[in-house]
């Protein structure tokens, strides 16, 4: 029992910190995308710093359908969620308690996020052919958000876990980190699979 109050307390303290440190990288990345897009806007000619290679193309994924499936830009929509995001963090540090309806709306959209870069990651691998920096600091920001909100609801019974899931639910809470990493590494194969064509290419 004391061993789980102290993992409750751990997560209390990480989480606002998480939520302004990632949330503020992410907010960064959204604005970055968002004025190399304005520059294009202003001048067709330009070349965005962040077109690093064929591989890592900005322009490839800003010009294609998938970056404004909601019919106006995906950044826009970064812009307003992590900067609600750095204001739940701050809000917290500050001693702000919030309902179990406002925790659940939360995790409502962190799991809508965490399924849109999922399936943009789809696009941008098996549709667009190409990465984008800025999107993918998003990805990576976007899965820890998921994950450890996901991990503080559980905790604090905002959300309830079905009977038949509390060990899978109890392995996550102890191995969270590790989790993660697999996440990542799953997403790092992916890309260099992908694109080992161009890897193996620089060798």
């Amino acid at each position: 029992m004391a061993k789980t109050k102290q993992n409750n307390l751990s997560l209390s303290t990480i989480l606002p910190w998480l939520f302004i440190i990632l949330g503020s990288i992410a907010l960064i990345a959204s604005i970055l995308l968002s004025v190399e897009v304005f520059n294009r806007l202003k001048n067709p000619g330009y070349m965005p710093p962040c077109n690093l290679s064929p591989i890592l193309s900005c322009t490839d994924v800003a010009d294609s359908p998938q970056s404004h499936i909601f019919g106006f830009p995906n950044y826009f929509l970064g812009i307003a969620a992590y900067g609600a995001v750095i204001t739940i963090g701050v809000a917290m540090l500050a001693g702000a308690k919030f309902k179990r309806w406002f925790w659940q709306a939360v995790q409502a959209s962190m799991t809508f996020a965490f399924g849109f870069i999922t399936w943009l990651q789809f696009q941008s691998l098996y549709r667009i052919g190409a990465l984008c920096l800025f999107c993918t600091i998003v990805w990576a920001t976007t899965g820890p958000l998921f994950w450890y909100t996901t991990l503080y609801n559980l905790r604090e019974g905002h959300i309830k876990t079905p009977p038949r899931l509390k060990s899978a639910a109890a392995f996550a809470q102890r191995h969270h980190s590790e989790i993660l990493v697999v996440w990542f590494l799953i997403i790092i194969g992916l890309i260099l699979k992908r694109f080992w064509y161009y890897w193996s290419s620089l060798l």
